[in-house]
């Protein structure tokens, strides 16, 4: 009998003592709820720069049959080539087109038809394929000794590559950029373009003009009929290309129909801390680790649709 009434006290002290570790760790739990929200809010203020708005201006909306491809063209770099893209893009010189060479894993051109009249008439454009640097300019670099460059990383967003012994720097032709398509004349660009689609054929870097990359929609990009077949398949017909529905610039497009879109700000600490990270491979995933080599076109640099809110702000 005593010893049962040993065991209930003891019942009822180890359960006062559960009850009041219990609180203790709920307490334990909320504080640490409130530091890591005020950790999240200064981070919040810290890394204000880590996006970067994409002004209206300076976007393209290609409309696809299958869905919406939004473009960033790059006036820093190809300035006359983003001028006259532009223009024939509110001209309406694009609606209509097919994409009428696409070959998987390289390239999706399109443009009007071969001896089209209106395309006659477009100026022939100075290659824009490199520029000069001096000892003020600057990027956030990403590897050196890259196989094509010096040096490779990425400014506005862009991947470039930078030889530091000619002071040239130049766009690199990664997955999802946008550039003007010529013949054999360096300088015999006009409005035909191409969108890269698979991997990055570096070997045209320098000797073609690059003037922007997707930012939104690479998929339907991706899904482009391919007119190029192998040995032994039926020609892709011209009538099952896939065509332009309309190309315009966002800052045209009625205000309810906007695509508003931020981009990760390489010029960022944030961004360049997430480089080192990703060079080290420090994730216990990665039992075997890789080679400290970073390929600049496998560098994502992320996009986000901007909440209504956010969108608000800036029309005021």
């Amino acid at each position: 009998m005593k010893l049962r009434k040993i065991f209930l006290s003891q019942m009822m002290f180890f359960g006062s003592l559960a009850l009041s570790l219990s609180g203790t760790v709920n307490a334990e739990q909320s504080v640490q709820e409130q530091i890591m929200a005020k950790v999240a809010a200064e981070n919040a203020i810290k890394n204000q720069d880590e996006w970067r708005t994409v002004a209206l201006e300076n976007m393209v909306l290609l409309t696809l049959p299958h869905g919406q491809v939004v473009i960033e063209l790059a006036p820093q770099f190809s300035p006359k080539h983003v001028e006259q893209f532009m223009r024939l893009t509110k001209s309406g010189h694009y609606d209509s087109n097919k994409f009428y060479r696409v070959i998987d894993g390289f390239v999706a051109q399109a443009g009007p038809e071969e001896d089209n009249s209106a395309d006659s008439s477009v100026p022939l454009l100075a290659l824009e394929g490199e520029w000069p640097t001096d000892k003020n300019w600057s990027f956030t670099l990403v590897q050196k000794q890259d196989l094509f460059a010096e040096q490779t990383g990425f400014k506005d967003g862009f991947a470039l590559a930078h030889n530091p012994s000619e002071n040239r720097a130049w766009l690199t032709h990664c997955p999802g950029i946008i550039a003007m398509a010529r013949g054999n004349d360096a300088n015999s660009g006009s409005s035909h373009f191409y969108i890269t689609n698979g991997q990055a054929p570096r070997y045209l870097d320098r000797i073609m003009s690059i003037f922007g990359r997707v930012i939104y929609g690479m998929n339907h990009v991706q899904a482009i009929t391919r007119t190029a077949t192998i040995e032994g398949e039926t020609e892709v017909a011209s009538a099952d290309y896939t065509p332009i529905v309309s190309m315009k610039m966002m800052a045209d497009v009625p205000a309810a129909k906007q695509i508003h879109l931020a981009v990760k700000n390489t010029e960022s600490k944030l961004f360049a801390t997430k480089l080192t990270e990703r060079i080290k491979r420090d994730n216990a995933f990665f039992f075997k680790k890789p080679p400290p080599v970073l390929d600049v076109c496998q560098t994502p640099v992320l996009t986000r649709l901007l909440a209504h809110e956010e969108t608000d702000n800036l029309t005021r």
